[in-house]
């Protein structure tokens, strides 16, 4: 079982994987201040002023123009808004960790060895089946 277990856990799908959940911990922090710092201002006044974190649609309770006041309302909404960060924070997250497994691919991609030269027996071979059909039949 520890065998297989080993076999498992080194195969390259589940490095991978691991890499991207590290990588994308590790950007938490960077990618939501990107989104939210740098991305949504110029998104949202582009848009006419509109701040997708304050885009809401409120089942119950009273209609207010902020998130924030309708959650200190107590009012139930549907957070759209939050939900475009969300995706905009996926997909750089994604992208960059695209972009590592990428560079590692590559990186031991380089250095996998050629391919062994064909031994003597082999080339001789070759020669004799080359020798062969050229050949005329009889």
């Amino acid at each position: 079982m520890l065998n297989d277990f080993k076999a498992f856990a080194l195969r390259g799908n589940v490095i991978d994987l691991a890499v991207g959940v590290i990588v994308g911990a590790a950007f938490t922090g960077i990618v939501n201040s990107l989104v939210s710092d740098i991305l949504m201002p110029p998104l949202g006044f582009a848009l006419g002023g509109i701040d997708f974190s304050d885009l809401f649609l409120v089942l119950k309770g009273p209609h207010l123009d902020t998130l924030a006041a309708a959650r200190t309302a107590g009012a139930v909404t549907i957070n759209y808004g939050v939900f475009i960060n969300a995706i905009i924070r996926f997909i750089i997250v994604a992208f960059a960790i695209f972009m590592l497994v990428r560079w590692i691919n590559r990186l031991f991609a380089a250095t996998k060895s050629a391919p062994a030269a064909p031994t003597k027996s082999e080339l001789l071979l070759v020669e004799i089946r080359d020798l062969l059909k050229a050949r005329p039949v009889p």
